[in-house]
């Protein structure tokens, strides 16, 4: 059969694409189980290079897939224009078969099933072996009433079998890299680059992430293999950046520890560039010279707030004490730290805004991702937030860099004020540049500077997209109108605690 996987995220197909750009791991996941099934498989990036709809159907139609596959890690924001594509092409091409996985396909089925109507079937929840068990069933080699995982329509009415099983063993289904040409793919300032991931799931509770709902449970690739696979890359195909998908890859201290003296062991000339927990941090600090020698460079470290009550309320599990020594420790080894700070988790004040801005100066942390809370209703935060207002209903929006929830206290256009001035104050500071000047490694040097760089060119963009084409909503729904029924989330919640216990 002829498989064609579609990545694209754009609320308008041909829109303007950053410099960099890194390959859609998701779909390469799914990919490579599908290949070694004797499958025919033809990758359309479309978030890489800009197409429009005609060119999209003309090439699609060349290739005549029997099935076309939708998915995109933006989730959310990717669902418009994923629906949009689906449509396009199931009209020219009705004998082709549409599916769609990803977070928002697994907590919304029903209602896109339900609406959507050229989508066929829908992959919950990790998609290598379920992914590939639909396509044998669509192929008439099994029945698809009989497959874990799956969502579809029953007499037009849209139906969820059982939820399939958590893969324990992250290396059975390889990664398809031939789908790619490793040269498109660049970060970290133009170098050749790919994501990759050690590990799924997290064992932490924060009310704001979905990550434990969807995964289940925190489990890791093989730390050799992996770093096998990395070499691998950078040796044959010359890959220099690896950007870490996980949420929490150093949740278990042995496997991590072991990971990072297998990277070592192969002598490589890398960049490594993470996400992790500023305790996770701290708790390694007697082999952070590791982290180094492994080749990381910079660590996302998911703060979230510098309230106490607001880091309880959230159940991040972190103190601000151990959030400034994280800092302190990686700046010890030369690795930056990029603090996330994320405005709306309360009816903040401009006293509250202006309390953070001094507190992440404290913190001093290397670089700043300012966000916004987003209420997903597959998170715990949607019950915190149910009952506040959405000012933001275009759900491309929906990506953490645009203010979604009502603030009482601190109208739209103040709020965006704050944390501009937030980001500028944080990263225009004396002490920041003169890193930048006088850090002592090249590779440093060069990271910090396209940081800048780049960050210079987002925040003029948003700043320009807010004057002229931001309209917020004069009459917000609460967030629970916005989504519906209160009883639809607790089919889900209880889809998630079923989940859990597999």
């Amino acid at each position: 059969m002829k498989i064609l996987l579609i990545n694209i995220a754009h609320p308008a197909i041909g829109s303007r694409i950053p410099d960099d750009h890194l390959p859609p791991f998701g779909l390469l996941c799914i990919a490579g189980s599908i290949i070694d099934d004797g499958h025919e498989v033809k990758l359309f990036d479309c978030d890489l290079k800009p197409i429009n709809e005609a060119e999209l159907l003309r090439q699609t139609q060349d290739f005549a897939p029997d099935i076309i596959m939708f998915g995109h890690s933006g989730s959310s924001t990717a669902q418009p224009i994923i629906s949009k594509t689906a449509r396009l092409l199931k009209f020219a091409i009705p004998q082709a078969k549409i599916v769609y996985g990803g977070v928002h396909p697994t907590y919304f089925w029903r209602e896109l099933l339900a609406t959507d109507f050229w989508l066929d079937y829908v992959v919950r929840g990790e998609g290598e072996k379920t992914a590939r068990d639909l396509i044998r069933a669509i192929d008439g080699k099994s029945k698809i009433e009989d497959l874990r995982g799956i969502s579809y329509r029953d007499n037009g009415r849209p139906k969820a079998n059982s939820n399939a099983e958590v893969i324990l063993d992250l290396d059975e289904f390889r990664i398809g890299w031939e789908l790619i040409d490793f040269q498109d793919y660049s970060y970290w300032g133009g170098k050749r680059a790919v994501v990759i991931q050690f590990s799924r799931g997290c064992p932490h509770l924060c009310t704001y992430c979905g990550q434990r709902g969807f995964w289940s449970k925190w489990r890791h690739r093989d730390p050799q293999k992996l770093a096998d696979e990395i070499a691998h890359l950078n040796r044959n195909h010359g890959v220099e950046v690896f950007n870490f998908a996980d949420e929490n890859p150093s949740s278990g201290r042995k496997a991590w520890r072991r990971f990072l003296e297998a990277i070592i062991a192969h002598n490589l000339n890398i960049t490594l560039v993470g996400s992790t927990r500023a305790d996770d941090i701290v708790r390694d600090k007697e082999f952070l010279h590791l982290y180094k020698k492994a080749g990381f460079e910079r660590f996302l470290l998911g703060m979230e707030n510098t309230d106490e009550a607001t880091l309880q309320q959230i159940k991040k599990g972190a103190t601000k004490a151990i959030d400034k020594e994280a800092i302190r420790l990686l700046r010890q080894h030369n690795i930056l730290s990029m603090a996330t700070w994320v405005a709306g988790f309360n009816n903040e004040t401009d006293a509250d805004l202006w309390r953070g801005l001094k507190q992440i100066i404290e913190y001093d942390p290397d670089q700043i991702q300012a966000l916004y809370a987003v209420p997903h209703r597959w998170t715990p935060f949607y019950d915190d937030a149910k009952e506040l207002g959405i000012i933001e209903i275009d759900k491309t929006k929906w990506d953490y860099k645009h203010q979604i929830i009502k603030l009482q206290n601190i109208p739209p256009w103040r709020l965006f004020m704050w944390v501009k001035f937030i980001e500028v104050c944080a990263q225009a500071r004396p002490k920041a540049i003169a890193r930048l000047i006088w850090n002592k490694e090249p590779k440093i040097r060069h990271a910090i500077r396209w940081y800048y760089k780049m960050g210079r060119r987002v925040w003029i963009h948003e700043i320009l997209e807010f004057i002229f084409s931001r309209r917020h909503s004069k009459t917000p729904q609460s967030v629970m109108e916005f989504y519906g029924p209160p009883q639809v989330k607790e089919e889900y919640a209880s889809s998630t605690r079923q989940s859990s216990r597999i």
